[in-house]
């Protein structure tokens, strides 16, 4: 229908010429047109088909002069580093090449294009630029689609680089020419179109029964069939559409027999010409997938419009590896570890019933400005999204004026948020698998308490103290902080370095709960307390912390928050210490009540109701990876919010650093509750210790990935080495500050008006930095080596420390008097640290190259047998990083671009976890398993592996929360 001046329409009602513009990402897309252009087809109209995709999708199904294909690649879609990753700077470069490069003579060539086959409408699904060159060929436009390019490509920009930002806009204004969006089912907020008609999901017809099928294949109808499907755009990273499913699939993986279960048969989509096991089938690279999937009995593969549509269709289980159905880890996939997921599909019962004539299209409906929503629905596992201002605003970054009104903003908090069982009055999950969790694990409380039964028999005791522990009428304050990856810094942090820090995954969530001591369920030794003194209800401190099994320690403790004051005053730190090493078994309740007497005394913080806390932490303990903090950041951000404490997040930070100096006793840095409190999903965390001075966030480049591997070797910043390590560096700093005092005299003028020391003429003022150095990591490498090394002995007895220096200026060591103590390595390493960790930093940012992986991992291995000169090495981590090297300079990896590059120590060290650094890929993926399975058979200890990021407290914010209908709950 063309766009006439006089706003009439033109055009046979009878027969109409169509063009339809088909995005260069993956079969889905062009499958699902298949269907569409097959109904517009039937109904007498011509229809030329824009795409990349092979001819033989279109024609196997449609066989028609009525046809046209155009072979033409408008988009990109996303560039896949490897078969499960996408690598969105990729991404956006390659489409910037594309799309926005070209993107005058592109409009040219359409329009004239458009123009010469008399176009009536354009029909694009979903390329951006379709819609812009219909709009200048005078011709009205439509989207077909799920998702749109703008929605998608903005969480590319923020997690990829702010500088493409523009590719957002121009794809927002692109679209924006479009008369309406025909949406699919499985939609993603699509913010640049206003109108909308929803209809079923596309989905292509079946040619043969499932009887045929399997007659053809010669398949007996009792033999279980799973189809292997990854569909298109994973099997290539650098065109539009693949032919071989082993193209990107890891080095070396190989499908094996016993991938399957006994009597089970597998058919390949897009198999390469490698031999197959006797039980894996290859199919045609041509051939009609529909049929075979519904002959099937459960699918494995990559989630994708196309395998889920014809999934659900079909009703064929389906197991695949994001979020949904019936998710498999990629571990598992890599190493077969088939069986479960397949038994588990198979049992399922799958019922859609919805309708799968889209391609008719039918019904229709408004949509809102969906922008802000759009962002909130980013929020997944392992990332934290914000909302950008630049996104945020109508401002058209292009120049242009804005083609749709300004996106609605959200509602304040009194917007009501539901989960299951809850009002989230405040806050919001973002998507975090592991909050979700523990949210649900609050209301099967109610379970315990009203059933004898436990989940399990050695949690018995912390399940059965946490049921009673809420008063269910009342609101609970949930906080969360993650653990952390100790990337570079490490020990140096005590001594000022820069330190670049990543916030993991796992974390620690704290349930919290304000009340009148009168309405407190106080358990049954804290009532006959009170009872006994002959007291009325008194504010109570009740803590239960889960996991208590695996540590040996008590899963509850409590006491009067009285217990606090000491003459009308907060009672001291050293006092506090004493009270919670009285009872061992109980001495890690120092972390999370500790927290209110740090608020009590720093900040002046009275608290006259009760508190009951849950603390539930997912980080493991003793692996370097900051589980201490996590608890203290999470406490003391649950305490904050109940109260209504604004406490910034660095500085709340610097506060739990005094909880782990002060009351626990362990001699940290603050990186650690730096980290925790103010860290960013999936970015560095920067800061200069002194004390705490943060730099921001430093984004990890997308084709760089960062693993921990634990040691099994339990490390503590408690334990003497640590300690007497950073004692040896106090000391050193003494040692150079004196040394500098006795050059500077000879450094100032004499009578005559000259310098005593020649090399020292311009010196004056760098000496007396030096000597009133605050930091280590204020001096220079070159500074260093040229002035203070030859004066640094390799150790020193305390005593003799003592008697020639003084004290050693450390307010959380205690120098031993009889004891040795390391000084030049543990003086050396924060000086080169500080500069290992700035080129680490500048490295960063750096272009993508071999050289640039080459020499981050470089930098870790110095940093590592930095460590070691320190003493702070252990037999599980030296073995660990030597496994890393055995990987990188195997002859496999040299002939295969390696793809781990480096490793180190993490945290305080001896033991704990190394951090390893690697391209980011599917193969990595795989060395870093076989790490873990060589190191077990060293050792016979499987080591963890840490991967992923989550956001910091601070970034998370808190959650207050209502049960839902209490009133409605027995005994309540």
């Amino acid at each position: 229908m063309r766009i006439n001046e006089t706003d009439g329409v033109s055009a046979s009602s009878k027969h109409l010429v169509f063009a339809y513009y088909v995005t260069g990402h993956g079969f889905g897309h062009a499958t699902r047109v298949v269907e569409v252009v097959r109904n517009l087809i039937s109904a007498g109209h011509d229809v030329h088909v824009v795409t990349g995709a092979p001819d033989f999708v279109f024609t196997s199904e449609i066989q028609s002069p009525r046809l046209f294909i155009r072979k033409v690649l408008l988009d990109c879609g996303a560039v896949q580093a490897d078969a499960l990753t996408v690598d969105r700077l990729a991404s956006l470069e390659k489409y910037s090449e594309t799309a926005v490069a070209p993107r005058k003579s592109i409009l040219k060539d359409e329009v004239e294009w458009l123009n010469s086959i008399k176009a009536d409408l354009v029909v694009s699904d979903v390329v951006p630029v379709a819609c812009r060159a219909a709009a200048d060929a005078g011709i009205r436009s439509v989207c077909v689609t799920n998702f749109s390019w703008d929605f998608i490509y903005a969480e590319y920009v923020m997690a990829a680089g702010h500088h493409h930002r523009s590719i957002v806009w121009q794809i927002a204004e692109d679209y924006s020419h479009c008369e309406f969006l025909i949406r699919l089912p499985g939609y993603c907020p699509m913010p640049a179109f206003r109108d909308v008609i929803d209809v079923p999901l596309v989905v292509r017809r079946l040619h043969k029964s499932r009887k045929e099928v399997r007659k053809e294949l010669g398949i007996e109808d009792d033999v279980k069939l799973l189809i292997l499907n990854f569909g298109g755009q994973i099997l290539s990273n650098s065109s539009a559409y693949p032919v071989s499913i082993s193209d990107m699939q890891p080095a070396g993986w190989k499908l094996k027999e016993e991938y399957l279960p006994s009597g089970w048969k597998c058919l390949v989509c897009g198999a390469s010409d490698s031999q197959l096991p006797p039980n894996f089938i290859k199919l045609p690279k041509d051939a009609y997938t529909p049929d075979f999937m519904a002959a099937s009995d459960c699918m494995l593969g990559k989630i994708g419009y196309g395998t889920v549509s014809e999934a659900l269709a079909y009703k064929l289980p389906f197991v695949f590896f994001y979020q949904g159905g019936v998710e498999m880890i990629r571990r598992d996939l890599l190493t077969g570890h088939w069986k479960p997921y397949l038994e588990r599909a198979i049992s399922l019962k799958p019922c859609y019933e919805g309708g799968i004539n889209g391609g008719e299209l039918s019904g229709a409906r408004r949509l809102r400005d969906a922008i802000i929503f759009g962002y909130e629905l980013q929020r997944v596992p392992g990332r934290d999204v914000s909302i950008p201002e630049w996104y945020q605003t109508a401002e058209d970054e292009l120049g242009l004026s804005a083609s749709r009104s300004p996106p609605c903003t959200p509602e304040g908090d009194s917007t009501v948020k539901f989960t299951e069982d809850f009002e989230i009055l405040h806050g919001d999950c973002q998507g975090l698998p592991d909050t979700m969790s523990f949210l649900k694990s609050l209301v099967e409380l109610d379970i315990i308490k009203d059933s004898d039964r436990t989940p399990e028999k050695r949690q018995m005791r912390e399940r059965k103290a946490a049921a009673g522990l809420f008063n269910w009428e009342e609101e609970i304050f949930v906080a969360r902080a993650p653990g952390r990856l100790d990337v570079m810094g490490g020990i140096a942090d005590y001594s000022g370095s820069l330190v670049l820090q990543m916030p993991i995954r796992e974390a620690c969530h704290v349930a919290l709960q304000k009340i009148s001591p009168s309405k407190q369920r106080l358990w049954k030794h804290a009532l006959a307390r009170h009872n006994d003194k002959g007291q009325g209800p008194m504010p109570v401190l009740q803590i239960v912390s889960y996991g208590s099994e695996l540590s040996n320690r008590g899963p509850t403790f409590d006491m009067d928050l009285s217990d606090f004051m000491d003459e009308g005053k907060p009672m001291s730190y050293e006092k506090a210490k004493k009270y919670f090493d009285t009872n061992p078994s109980q001495k890690w309740a120092a972390y999370v009540a500790g927290t209110i007497l740090v608020l009590m005394t720093e900040l002046g913080v009275r608290f006259e109701d009760s508190i009951s806390m849950l603390v539930s932490s997912a980080v493991p303990e003793g692996k370097g990876v900051s589980s201490s903090a996590s608890v203290e950041v999470a406490s003391m951000s649950a305490i904050a919010a109940a109260h209504g404490l604004n406490i910034h997040p660095r500085d709340l930070a610097l506060l739990c650093q005094k909880v782990e100096n002060h009351i626990v006793g362990a001699p940290c840095g603050v990186m650690d509750q730096m980290a925790s409190a103010c860290g960013e999903a999936n970015k560095l965390l920067a800061m200069v210790c002194q004390p705490a001075e943060l730099l921001g966030v430093v984004e990890i480049p997308s084709h760089i990935r960062f693993w921990g591997i634990d040691s099994g070797i339990r490390h503590s910043v408690g334990g003497a080495d640590y300690g007497s390590v950073r004692a040896g560096a106090f000391m050193g700093r003494k040692m150079i500050k004196s040394t500098a005092s006795g050059m500077l005299p000879q450094s100032l003028p004499s009578s005559n008006g000259l310098n005593n020391i020649e090399p020292e003429v311009d010196g004056v003022e760098l000496l007396e930095a030096e000597a009133s150095l605050d930091y280590l990591c204020n001096l220079s490498p070159h500074r260093f080596e040229a002035l203070y090394a030859k004066n640094i002995p390799e150790s020193i007895v305390g005593e003799e420390f003592s008697k020639n220096y003084g004290d050693h200026n450390d307010p959380v060591t205690v120098i031993d008097p009889k004891r040795t103590y390391f000084v030049r390595a543990p003086v050396c390493h924060p000086i080169y640290e500080n500069f290992r960790v700035k080129a680490f930093k500048a490295l960063l940012t750096a272009a993508a190259s071999d050289d640039q992986l080459t020499s981050l991992g470089e930098l870790l291995y110095q940093c590592h047998y930095s460590y070691s000169a320190c003493g702070l090495g252990s037999d599980g981590t030296d073995r660990l990083v030597q496994l890393v090297q055995e990987i990188q300079h195997s002859k496999v990896s040299k002939s295969k671009d390696g793809t781990l590059f480096g490793a180190k120590i993490t945290g305080g060290g001896s033991g704990g976890t190394i951090c390893v650094i690697g391209r980011n890929s599917l193969r990595s993926s795989e060395q870093v398993l076989e790490i873990q399975q060589r190191y077990k058979d060293a050792t016979g200890y499987l080591p963890l592996i840490i991967e992923g990021s989550s956001p910091g407290a601070g970034k998370f914010g808190h959650l207050r929360i209502r049960r839902r209908s209490v009133s409605l709950k027995p005994n309540q």
